[in-house]
């Protein structure tokens, strides 16, 4: 039997594709209407407050005077930005603040993902859920509380230079007003507030490993560690990943609120980074365009950063985020 031959020549068929795709969409958000229901407020929330309030980026390329308004102010362009690299402030700025986020991807990234095996591996239910609600609650206290614990053992006459001066016979470390020590307790701030909560996403993906790859490495006579090094570790490798590629895309974020409770005028120089120096020109010196602009800076980077990261993961084999 011959193959029977297309004519190059011949006219496109007739249906029309754009049509059929549009009544096969309608029909499954019809069919879904439930659900697209559910998800409206969800929906509502990214629309109100992630993406309308993108129209104030306007505010980077212009000369923003709020007495005259914003379609008054002259535009400027990419004047701002050349400011952000012009600006000598700006790039030690910078610099404290990849510093703050790298060491907190260093030391606090990985701590989760430790907690969770060991979590994992813990045999009793009762004190395994007793630890579990141990190391989640820091999470729940906010960063106002965190901060005022920390002043109260760390200041002087506290409990912790208390304990150097009395039971150790050291002299009293100002932890508050040292300038080098400022990177490391933000650092560990960050670990016990928040690595009890991080635990959750691991705990899940381990939930997911297939047990018959445990039994298969007992039979191979492979102990406690090596099952954790060769079965557990390689299952969650891609959650690590995709967790590690969105923390990447908040490198330029260090945290506002942490931070800024934290400074004084004997740490300003290495603490103040580009969340608190966004605030300290926008709101109290009134420069809303160049904070704005800054404050785009900050997403570009972020937004390069996770496009890169997500490419060198497919490069290498991972699912990626995308």
């Amino acid at each position: 039997m011959k193959a029977q031959r297309t004519d190059p020549l011949a006219s496109p068929p007739s249906p029309n594709k754009k049509a059929s795709y549009g009544n096969k969409l309608a029909k499954r958000m019809w069919k879904d209407r439930y659900l697209l229901l559910i998800a409206l407020p969800g929906i509502a929330y990214f629309i109100i407050y992630k993406y309308v309030p993108m129209l104030g980026l306007y505010l980077a390329f212009i000369d923003f005077n709020p007495f005259i308004g914003i379609t008054q102010s002259d535009w400027v362009g990419l004047a701002h930005f050349n400011t952000i690299f012009a600006d000598a402030e700006i790039v030690n700025v910078l610099w404290n603040t990849l510093q703050i986020s790298f060491l907190q991807i260093a030391f606090a990234f990985p701590v989760p993902i430790i907690l969770a095996l060991m979590l994992n591996e813990l045999r009793g239910q009762v004190y395994k859920r007793v630890v579990q609600s141990i190391v989640y609650l820091p999470h729940f206290l906010s960063w106002v509380v965190v901060i005022g614990i920390c002043v109260i053992f760390m200041r002087s006459e506290g409990l912790i230079n208390q304990f150097l001066i009395n039971v150790l016979g050291m002299e009293a470390i100002p932890f508050l007003s040292n300038a080098s020590l400022f990177k490391p307790i933000v650092v560990l701030q960050v670990i016990w507030k928040e690595s009890g909560w991080g635990t959750i996403i691991f705990l899940a993906a381990l939930a997911g490993v297939n047990p018959q790859l445990y039994e298969a490495a007992v039979m191979d006579g492979a102990g406690r560690f090596r099952r954790m090094w060769h079965v557990t570790l390689p299952s969650i490798r891609s959650t690590i990943v995709i967790l590690l590629i969105l923390r990447l895309g908040n490198v330029m974020d260090s945290g506002f609120e942490q931070i800024f409770l934290m400074l004084n005028p004997f740490n300003m120089e290495v603490g103040n980074v580009l969340d608190t120096y966004v605030f300290f020109k926008g709101i109290e010196q009134s420069d809303y365009s160049f904070a704005t602009a800054v404050g785009l800076f900050k997403g570009a980077v972020g937004f390069i950063l996770v496009v890169s990261a997500n490419y060198l993961a497919k490069k290498f084999g991972e699912e990626g985020i995308y």
